[in-house]
């Protein structure tokens, strides 16, 4: 009797790349998701890309800029921004200081990279991917989770999709090959995986079907887990719908505010649906936070819920 292996569950990766619509929730679930990491006493490093700093806001810390800084025990950060990736990415691979600083540091080779946008977005994926295997001198993984707060959408999808592209276009060398490992990497099921991220709204649901069929289909990554963010649940049933409808004059108002709610949550179910069928993930269900302030609480809550995904 053969026993298949069970798949890792999206907190046993390696790499966890959170991507979605600008606006739905990324940071909030990348951060929730180092928060559940670091709960099960895991390692874990944060990663945003060249963009405003929002986990460590959110998890209410200080900015920790584009050198790796310590949130909290056990989690990490870094904003991944072009020119500090490719300093480290070139004295990786040049190892001397005063080459780098011939080199890389000349204005028109630096005006020359500025015009190569594929080159510095390969450049921040291999530093990413560097954390992702780096190891302690003792052997064991420096970090045992990277969580990526992506791009949005279809930068996203293009940022993931670029390793595969460069390797088959490159002539062969070693970006070409630094590019076909970046790739083996992201398309292991079992250390790489993407979680979407979205609303139950008609625009965020459509890009999100339209990313998970690039991913899946283009780019060779299946997505192990989607994200509902902000869903509203119905509270009363269809005949106290209709008696909400027909309410006396003093409490119309009120009645027309709860049935313009219960609207909402009827549009979140049909879009959980929807998404259901059109790409086949299980939607993972993030209600709607009543609140004046979201902050580290909010997130916290947000934990609980994707450590089960």
């Amino acid at each position: 009797m053969v026993v298949m292996a069970a798949m890792p569950t999206l907190l046993d990766r390696r790499l966890v790349v959170v991507t979605g619509k600008g606006g739905v929730g990324k940071s909030t679930v990348a951060a929730a998701l180092a928060l559940a990491g670091a709960r099960q006493g895991k390692r874990v490093l944060v990663a945003e890309v060249n963009a405003k700093e929002r986990v460590s806001a959110l998890l209410e810390r200080r900015a920790v800029g584009s050198q790796i800084g310590r949130l909290e025990d056990l989690i990490d950060a870094v904003d991944v921004e072009p020119r500090a990736a490719m300093r480290e990415y070139a004295l990786m691979i040049l190892k001397f200081k005063a080459i780098y600083n011939a080199v890389f540091e000349n204005r028109l080779v630096r005006t020359f990279l500025r015009a190569v946008p594929s080159l510095a977005h390969l450049v921040m994926l291999g530093k990413i991917l560097f954390h992702v295997a780096e190891q302690l001198p003792d052997g064991r993984p420096r970090y045992d989770l990277v969580v990526l707060d992506a791009p949005a959408s279809g930068h996203g999808s293009m940022f993931l999709r670029l390793p595969q592209v460069l390797a088959t276009s490159l002539p062969p060398g070693p970006l070409a090959r630094e590019a076909r490992q970046m790739h083996q990497t992201l398309v292991d099921p079992r250390t790489t995986t993407v979680a979407l991220v979205t609303l139950p709204e008609s625009m965020p649901v459509n890009e999100t079907i339209e990313l998970n069929r690039e991913l899946r289909d283009v780019a060779g990554i299946r997505p192990a887990a989607l994200f509902l963010n902000g869903y509203l649940q119905a509270r009363f049933s269809a005949s106290e719908h209709e008696r909400l409808a027909t309410a006396p004059e003093p409490l119309r108002p009120l009645a027309q505010t709860v049935l313009t709610r219960e609207a909402r949550a009827g549009r979140s179910e049909r879009w959980a649906r929807r998404l259901a069928v059109d790409t086949e993930l299980s939607p993972n269900i993030i209600p709607f936070l009543f609140t004046r302030r979201f902050g580290r609480a909010q997130v916290e809550q947000v934990s609980r819920i994707v450590e089960s995904a």
